[in-house]
């Protein structure tokens, strides 16, 4: 590929400019081509300094994830022992569900550079570029009916939003049930699916997306009032491997206290790190759109809002708006 050739002749002068002439002349391309390979190579999380006249020259090239890395950082008893990490795939979620067809262990962590095909809840596309975030999703077996699936997600939420909080330093929080805003921006979202045998879970694939070092000129524009990226709102970079070390051991201690005791001390863990308790929410389901003042969970991990007429709701699913009250 031209981009590669391109980054080959770059890396073989390390601090030095090769001018766009050049790289043309190399390439056998225009320099409006190289200009776009230039780009298309920013886009996977190089960086380049241009200067007229003396061309360009690679400053950075960025830190890919390894196995042996995660591995050497981890606290986990079996979160993430077992770990593949992937540089391109559609999906981190289908790469688990093939290994759990093929009877992986509980705690089996994919990790990818980059997913082409990254999704959300609700089929939502999930942008998930090269080098820049955490894009990954493990395989749990828990045993229990599934009506209980959607504590894991609620789950998930807390203990990464616990490790980011305790990483970076960064205020982040909670929307119902799974999304963790800064500031009212987006900068991870959770997606867990289900597998059912005879009403029990069969295996459960927790999926995490977290925008980490994308900088603003990254995050696509149409997108950028309502995402963020830990490196925008700490202002610094941030070691990825280190991250996914403290997500997971945070991730393993919930989950053991679930096991033990239940879903109510997760309950009460959101509630404390949640953005959502206290404030009007506008609730949208397929059945139509209702609205009310969020007051908690209830314990099963639905959404409890008291309605105009103050009357209290329980709120399963749906998709919810914020307003100040």
């Amino acid at each position: 590929m031209e981009s590669n050739r391109l980054l080959q002749m770059l890396l073989d002068h390390p601090g030095q400019y090769i001018s766009g002439e050049e790289l043309s002349r190399r390439l056998s391309i225009s320099r409006t081509a190289v200009w776009k390979q230039i780009n298309k190579l920013r886009q996977d999380g190089y960086e380049f300094e241009a200067v007229s006249r003396k061309g360009y020259r690679l400053i950075h090239s960025p830190e890919r994830i390894h196995g042996e890395d995660v591995l050497s950082r981890l606290q986990t008893v079996t979160f993430g022992r077992q770990i593949h990490v992937m540089d391109v795939v559609k999906t981190t979620q289908d790469e688990v569900r093939a290994l759990a067809e093929q009877d992986a262990v509980e705690g089996t962590l994919v990790i990818a550079e980059e997913q082409t095909v990254g999704r959300g809840r609700q089929g939502r596309k999930w942008y998930s570029p090269s080098g820049k975030g955490i894009w990954m999703s493990m395989l749990l077996k828990p045993r229990q009916p599934i009506a209980f699936a959607a504590q894991l997600t609620l789950l998930t939420a807390v203990g990464v939003c616990r490790a980011l909080r305790k990483a970076t330093g960064v205020d982040v929080g909670i929307k119902w049930p799974n999304d963790l805003l800064i500031e009212g921006r987006k900068l991870c979202g959770i997606l867990v699916e289900s597998i059912s045998e005879d009403e029990l879970l069969k295996y459960c694939i927790v999926g995490i997306g977290i925008d980490v070092n994308q900088q603003l000129e990254d995050i696509p524009e149409e997108i950028r009032s309502v995402a963020t990226s830990l490196r925008i709102e700490s202002d610094s970079k941030q070691d990825r491997t280190l991250l996914i070390a403290e997500i997971l051991y945070e991730l393993e201690q919930l989950y053991n206290l679930y096991n033990e005791e239940g879903f109510a001390p997760i309950g009460h863990l959101w509630e404390a790190l949640s953005v959502t308790i206290g404030r009007q929410v506008l609730i949208r389901t397929p059945q139509g759109e209702s609205s009310g003042i969020a007051i908690g969970l209830d314990p099963s991990g639905a959404l409890l809002i008291t309605d105009q007429h103050g009357q209290e709701r329980t709120i399963y699913s749906g998709e919810i708006q914020l307003d100040r009250i």
